[in-house]
């Protein structure tokens, strides 16, 4: 598959004079491995700097923004932007799975369209224009796709926090066992695997949920089982997060 470098750099705001980084942010080892062997050049350490930059630029951004938040609230809003479903749906806008460059096996896989290696792969292109563009260039892009996300929260009235970690703090609050998740099984072919997990407190079952992943799965049947326990809903920010109302004396 050819990769059309012109119309990233558009959805970019950047024109790079060194291609082969922005292609290098764009390679799988699956492809690398399969054309070049097993010491070719692919995205794995990009992606290991991108999300550096990347935790800094939004720790930056949240710091500037809500400067009044403790340590504990900026984590936790700093936790579900940099999540790898955030960063999945921001590779989506940037239709990064038409971009990227994997090797036949790993395609075949489906993993066009897995949310790790999407995820990674923005974290590749984070980096590589930091690398070439600085890091004015990298903050000016991805700020816009901030905006959006954060514009949901009134900070005033909500807190942000995990699934897991507040299911994990409920239960500890109640006095009672620490959740704990199974694996009940996997289906599905290797592209299109769905993991069944149930969450538990002793020996109380508290829910089951399936995903495409273990860690979405267990995200899931956390939030299933916070519903049920709060007998409410509430309101996903993304697959991994939610915003729960502060309580004002």
């Amino acid at each position: 598959m050819k990769v059309n470098i012109n119309q990233l750099e558009r959805k970019l705001g950047y024109t790079f004079q060194d291609k082969d980084l922005l292609l290098q942010a764009l390679t799988h080892s699956s492809f690398a491995y399969e054309n070049h062997g097993r010491d070719a050049a692919n995205n794995e350490v990009l992606e290991f700097l991108g999300d550096s930059v990347l935790g800094f630029i939004v720790a930056d951004f949240l710091y500037s923004r809500y400067p009044d938040l403790t340590e504990g609230e900026l984590s936790k809003l700093k936790s579900s932007a940099a999540s790898t479903s955030a960063l999945y749906s921001f590779a989506k806008k940037l239709k990064l799975e038409k971009h990227i460059r994997l090797g036949k096996g790993e395609e075949k896989s489906g993993g066009r369209n897995k949310k790790t290696i999407l995820a990674g792969t923005f974290e590749a292109v984070i980096a590589a224009l930091y690398l070439e563009g600085g890091l004015e260039n990298t903050r000016n892009f991805l700020h816009p796709l901030l905006l959006p996300l954060f514009n949901k929260i009134d900070v005033e009235k909500f807190a942000v926090n995990n699934f897991k970690s507040a299911l994990q703090e409920y239960l500890q609050q109640e006095k009672l066992p620490a959740p704990i998740y199974k694996t009940v099984t996997t289906k599905g072919p290797d592209h299109r695997r769905v993991f069944v997990v149930e969450v538990f407190s002793e020996k109380a079952r508290l829910a089951e949920a399936r995903g495409l992943s273990k860690k979405d799965a267990e995200q899931k049947a956390a939030q299933k089982a916070l519903k049920f326990l709060w007998g409410r809903k509430v309101k996903a920010l993304t697959n991994d997060t939610f915003l729960v109302k502060k309580n004002h004396d």
